[in-house]
């Protein structure tokens, strides 16, 4: 595509390259010494918890550790080049320390769900065959069950208060061992983290110049994780992510977030790192500018994430529409909006045109939405700083070629849904062990998303839904964003979902499931509102109030799982 095909960089700015030619480090290893050097002694990561007690590592301390455990890796456990190693913890300061470590030994990271259950796991480990695991005390004791298909011949146990003053992380300690119960015995053989990171430091003494040569094993095609999707539309399948797929869209990402002042941003980290925005953008793209990485391990509930808005000047927090709408709802939040705060970022899921409103009222600042996949590393578009639309996902990242594509894979009309495709350095490689599949999603070295957007006249686009997630309504189609936004509006609306059930004379009708902010709220009235901005097939058939909905474990809110419970329901129906 053509620049002048390419009028979203009329709003890239003077300093934004609208072509990146190669991203500046060759790997990802280089890339984190280069960087901890460059900070030195400034904070890079903080784990703060609920209580306020909290650790700080600096990039030095950081990139010491990791040095030390990539030596554990190769000399002591005996992992080889593009070996797999999955991380299975919450956000603490073990996290950064293991995958730096994974990307200086040469090794692929395998990022895992640490609220998996043991199937779950086992399953993941199947499909990956790690060689080596670090995971959590409190998860641990799954560990035995889930190797049962493929055993791990490595396991490195941390804690969430790893790294943090004694005297607090003895507390914690005692209170997770005999107040709340959540660490169980381990009965699986294992080496603590400190003890590994120890091992290392004595073979790195005896040897010279290891890191390096471990690093000069490495292409920058080569895989540097495997990155498993939400699996929210099907089954759960690996992106292979190469060292240059994730320094490209860490570049890409960060040069058109150029506001940024080096050495002194604090981002709020409360997306968990094994998610793959907060792990390219939060995790790569901070530490590339020498911020401060505020660590949440749990953000919920919403109330574990208030010391560190209190001890903290965070200048930036990324999250779903669901954390956005939460923290509004908070009063010490709304009470106590943090002062400097620079800006907001959503991703994960539609951003609701009310939600983004209520937080800038809050804050006075903007949540700034973008969009990406996951098999792109994930980060596609973003909306421009100062620049930001309402209910748009903003313009290409640079060195990144955007279209809307009909059934037959023409270009639609400007301002015409299509489905979007994409193309560009951050594209990843493919589907681990499933060739099939990668055929089918990336085709003439275009990604096909599998969402219905539309491109504006200027560049930017907006997303219209998923194209798994269309209603049809005797023949008409019908997003449910369209329907959400509008009923997230509602004042006594607090969240919701829309989905098509089956419907014998329609082929599908509209449903909404409903969280209230006021119990007043009636069925008659949901369908009342909806009948005054929608035409008649939009408008909900059926309303159903709940008290909670399913989400995924980063606030992405499952209409999967609410599909599958009115399907289950049909069959029932259908049988008797």
């Amino acid at each position: 595509m053509a620049d002048s095909e390419k009028p979203w960089t009329a709003f890239y700015g003077p300093s934004v390259r609208a072509e990146i030619g190669k991203p500046k480090f060759r790997t990802l290893g280089g890339f984190i010494s280069e960087t901890a050097e460059a900070f030195g002694d400034l904070p890079a990561f903080t784990t703060c918890l609920p209580n306020g007690m909290n650790g700080t590592l600096t990039f030095r301390q950081a990139d010491e550790m990791s040095d030390a455990l990539a030596v554990y890796l190769r000399e002591v456990a005996g992992l080889k080049t593009g070996d797999r190693v999955a991380i299975q913890i919450p956000n603490c300061l073990a996290y950064p320390v293991m995958a730096m470590a994974i990307f200086k030994a040469g090794c692929v990271l395998v990022n895992v769900n640490p609220l998996y259950t043991a199937e779950e796991m086992a399953k993941k480990f199947a499909d990956a065959e790690p060689s080596a695991i670090l995971t959590a005390d409190m998860f641990a004791d799954k560990l035995v069950d889930a190797m049962q298909g493929h055993p791990i011949p490595n396991v490195i146990v941390t804690r969430v208060a790893e790294f943090i003053p004694a005297l607090p992380k003895w507390i914690v300690g005692l209170v997770q061992k005999y107040w709340d119960k959540s660490v169980k015995p381990i009965t699986h053989a294992h080496v603590r983290l400190p003890d590994a990171i120890a091992a290392g430091r004595e073979k790195r003494d005896q040897l010279h110049n290891a890191i390096a040569e471990y690093r000069s094993d490495v292409d920058p095609d080569d895989v540097a994780c495997l990155q498993y999707t939400g699996g929210t539309t099907g089954v759960s399948k690996g992106a292979m992510l190469t060292h240059t797929n994730l320094l490209m869209n860490m570049e890409q990402t960060m040069e058109l977030i150029n506001t940024l002042e080096k050495g002194k941003e604090v981002a709020l980290t409360a997306l968990p790192l094994y998610h793959v925005f907060a792990f390219t953008v939060n995790f790569l793209g901070f530490y590339s500018i020498g911020a401060r990485n505020i660590l949440i391990p749990n953000p919920r509930p919403l109330t574990s994430m208030k010391r560190a808005f209190e001890n903290y000047k965070i200048t930036w927090i990324s999250g779903v529409n669901t954390l956005f709408n939460g923290l509004c709802n908070e009063i010490w939040f709304t009470d106590s909006p943090p002062k400097n705060l620079k800006f907001a970022s959503a991703g994960g899921m539609a951003l609701q045109g009310a939600v983004a409103a209520r937080w800038e009222e809050v804050t006075g600042k903007p949540v700034v939405e973008g969009y990406g996949l996951t098999e792109s590393s994930p980060v596609l578009t973003f909306n421009p700083i100062g620049k930001s639309r309402p209910n748009s996902i903003g313009v290409p990242v640079p060195s990144t070629d955007v279209r809307c594509v009909d059934e037959d894979g023409a270009d639609v009309p400007i301002g015409d849904s299509g489905e979007l495709i994409a193309k560009g350095p951050q594209i990843m490689k493919g589907y681990w062990k499933k060739p099939e599949e990668t055929e089918k999603t990336i085709q003439n070295g275009w990604l096909l998303t599998g969402d219905i957007a539309v491109m504006e006249p200027d560049g930017y686009f907006r997303i219209v839904d998923r194209k798994k997630d269309m209603i049809l309504v005797s023949g008409f189609n019908v997003y449910p964003n369209e329907i959400e936004d509008l009923l997230a509006a509602h004042p006594a609306v607090n969240e919701v979902a829309v989905i098509g059930v089956p419907d014998p004379a329609s082929g599908e009708v509209v449903k909404a499931f409903i969280t209230k902010q006021d119990d007043g709220l009636s069925v008659d009235a949901v369908r009342k509102y909806c009948k005054e901005h929608l035409t008649g097939y939009k408008v909900p058939k059926m309303v159903e109030f709940r008290d909670e909905l399913p989400k995924s474990n980063v606030g992405k809110i499952l209409r999967k799982d609410l599909r599958a419970e009115e399907m289950a329901k049909t069959n029932v129906k259908e049988q008797a």
